[in-house]
């Protein structure tokens, strides 16, 4: 018989830091965390003066990934929209009661929720009539939820996921470990329900993707890498419907070998079509040289 009760800590430790990875964690205090905000501000990102313009009509919402927060996650793709003249918001959600500034840990419906709360305040603030969403990781699947069984669809033009773990995640084969050591799953959906509602065949993954994937009226765009090492397999991140369009960074670019952190912090090239998902009318080709534009 293996001894569990004493690998059992180990294990849930090792499911935490593999999910860790979703996000940095430049922001370990709270002074830093005042530092990206006053950053942001400077940058125009969560400015509820702004009015999006003829060009760009609608405010586009951020959804941060697991473990990460409004801030954090796009130090570098909300200034990128920025300056492109959109009117940028980042959303937190998820949080749980003693656990500071690492979000996206609560039950994913209620994150919805939160999420739906969200985007009626910047609708109001800007006077558009729907948003654009883009969110990283669990940011990219949570909000099919609000769109689904939420009202979402009324309220939103397009989604586009960044490596979002669409039909849930394995960890690269880690959770199919989960059975044999009794009581973790337990563990998992008691201390932290938002992680365990992503592995693959759970309850919630189940009802969000019972009857389909999209719903009417909603773009969908999935930006995916072949070197996720988080969201497993990366080929699970995919839609279907009609109004899906799924997109391999490395057929934009064979060159380019973010992973599951990269392709949604930093990775220019993902931006890029990023902002043509946005704007479908006025798309350029994305290639190795987006990096520099």
């Amino acid at each position: 018989m293996l001894p569990w009760k004493r690998v059992l800590g180990p294990l849930a430790a090792l499911l935490l830091a593999a999910t860790a990875a979703t996000v940095p964690t430049t922001a370990a205090h709270a002074d830093s965390t005042a530092t990206a905000t006053a950053a942001a501000s400077a940058s125009g990102w969560n400015d509820y003066g702004c009015k999006p313009s003829a060009a760009h009509p609608r405010p586009v919402v951020l959804v941060h990934g697991t473990f990460g927060n409004s801030i954090d996650n796009w130090l570098a793709l909300a200034p990128y929209l920025t300056v492109r003249g959109y009117c940028v918001f980042s959303v937190d959600y998820g949080q749980l009661p003693g656990v500071p500034l690492f979000n996206g840990l609560g039950p994913i419906d209620k994150s919805a929720a939160q999420l739906s709360a969200f985007v009626d305040k910047v609708l109001a603030a800007t006077g558009a009539a729907e948003a654009d969403l883009v969110g990283h990781s669990q940011g990219g699947m949570m909000p099919r939820y609000y769109l689904k069984f939420l009202g979402g669809a009324a309220k939103v033009n397009a989604l586009v996921g960044i490596a979002p773990d669409n039909h849930g995640t394995t960890l690269g084969g880690l959770t199919n470990l989960l059975p044999y050591f009794p009581g973790a799953e337990d563990l998992l959906s008691a201390a932290t329900p938002g992680l365990a509602d992503q592995i693959t065949g759970s309850a919630f993954l189940a009802q969000l993707n019972a009857g389909g994937d999209t719903v009417a009226g909603v773009r969908y765009t999935v930006i995916a890498t072949k070197y996720d090492e988080v969201a497993t397999p990366w080929r699970t991140q995919y839609l279907s419907g009609s109004n899906v369009r799924n997109v391999l960074l490395q057929d934009l670019c064979p060159l380019d070998l973010s992973e599951h952190v990269a392709i949604g912090l930093f990775d220019r090239i993902a931006f890029h079509e990023v902002a043509n998902a946005l704007d479908p009318a006025h798309a350029t080709a994305t290639t190795c040289a987006s990096v520099f534009s």
